[in-house]
């Protein structure tokens, strides 16, 4: 969805904002420990029940929830749009084949992938799955740089591709924040560590989310240099049916979010588990919620299937408050320092700025949403099409 915010917010504020967004990320993932470390407690549900009281404790346990299991939806939805083309490049596999069904591929993907996955009760035996995950999604930055180069071409672009910012830009923030957040499972994996300190988690936090950056900023430019206003949520929606070299990136894409999706379920799992069998659940109702949250988001994902409004809504909803909000406002209630002191002063600057992209971005989603031409193929696939539009360009 990177490539996306960069054509709701603008190219070159696009890439600013998303630099932005992972200096904000990197600063509130490490105020949310100093905050548990102050407060004594080794999850984000303790921290705000210790400094907000029962009040901030449900308002924190329904965002941590609906964040990683609105997360689950959108990773169906990528799994059944994806999967379906790169089944339909297998020769035999024609668009009435099931294999093109995409209701079929999610069903399919959630009953043998990442349900007995979504299954363990440890987060750390997904370390594997994770660097899996991580190589895999190198392998998909290379093959959108190099179709940027060898695909862009063939895409018509217009100045408005190119203007500074546009309206949608805190939409867009909205989609940054949901592509960066991690605070919902960082007490978990904080306290896998082998040396849980402040100073390692800093170390650990600093590399990884500059790593994401220039990830994310890679992917964002090429994906929207290579299709500019034509981008959608979902950038393998944008490639044609037939480009093999695509084809294969869609297949990674698929099984990326396939080994991504069991470390939400953690997380929905463990906020329903605080909430209702505080902390502790037996072998029977681990399986049993398990499967209720995964059934549930599987039936969502399966009557709905526009990715960059769930990116939009997940983003403005859940992520904002969960990156810009609540660690500062914890750390600001928590801290012992001056009020002049350098973290409470950009503490509460990341607090005013999330309120206000939480409100400005969810009345925008809600009034001006954005159209979704999902399962279509792209027109510049089809190279009369693509002489016309080409033609009525202004130069």
């Amino acid at each position: 969805g990177l490539p996306y915010s960069m054509k709701q917010a603008g190219f070159p504020l696009g890439v600013l904002l998303l630099f932005g967004v992972a200096y904000i990320t990197d600063y509130s993932i490490i105020l949310l420990i100093k905050g548990g470390n102050l407060s004594s407690t080794s999850t984000y549900q303790e921290l705000v029940r210790k400094t907000y009281g029962l009040t901030g404790y449900l308002i924190l346990s329904t965002l941590q929830f609906l964040y990683p299991f609105i997360a689950m939806i959108s990773y169906n939805i990528i799994t059944g749009d994806t999967l379906t083309k790169v089944f339909q490049r297998i020769p035999g596999v024609g668009p009435d084949n099931i294999l093109s069904d995409r209701h079929f591929i999610i069903l399919f993907t959630t009953i043998f992938f990442t349900l007995p996955i979504s299954l363990y009760r440890d987060i750390a035996k997904l370390g594997k799955v994770s660097l899996i995950s991580l190589i895999l999604t190198i392998v998909i930055l290379v093959i959108v740089m190099v179709r940027t180069v060898t695909f862009s071409p063939q895409v018509p672009k217009s100045e408005n591709s190119w203007i500074f910012a546009k309206s949608n830009a805190v939409q867009a923030i909205g989609v940054m924040s949901f592509a960066f957040i991690c605070h919902h499972n960082s007490f978990l994996i904080y306290g896998s560590l082998e040396e849980p300190t402040l100073k390692n988690w800093s170390r650990i936090t600093h590399v990884s989310v500059s790593l994401a950056v220039i990830i994310s900023v890679a992917f964002a430019t090429c994906g929207y240099i290579t299709f500019a206003e034509y981008t959608e949520g979902d950038i393998f929606e944008n490639y044609c049916r037939d480009d093999n070299f695509a084809t294969f990136g869609r297949f990674c894409y698929g099984v990326t979010v396939i080994l991504t999706f069991p470390l939400e379920c953690f997380v929905t799992r463990e906020v329903i588990g605080n909430v209702f069998f505080h902390g502790n659940l037996s072998t029977i109702f681990h399986i049993f919620v398990t499967v209720i949250i995964v059934a549930v988001a599987t039936a969502i994902s399966l009557v709905y299937d526009c990715l960059g409004i769930v990116l939009e809504l997940n983003g403005v909803l859940s992520a904002t408050p969960l990156v810009f909000i609540i660690p500062t406002a914890c750390y600001l209630r928590l801290s012992e320092e001056h009020w002049s002191h350098s973290d409470n002063i950009l503490s509460c600057l990341l607090l005013a700025v999330g309120v206000l992209v939480m409100t400005v971005g969810l009345v925008l989603t809600i009034w001006h949403p954005q159209e979704c031409s999902h399962g279509k193929e792209m027109f510049y696939c089809v190279p009369s099409n693509v002489s016309f539009h080409n033609s009525t360009l202004p130069p």
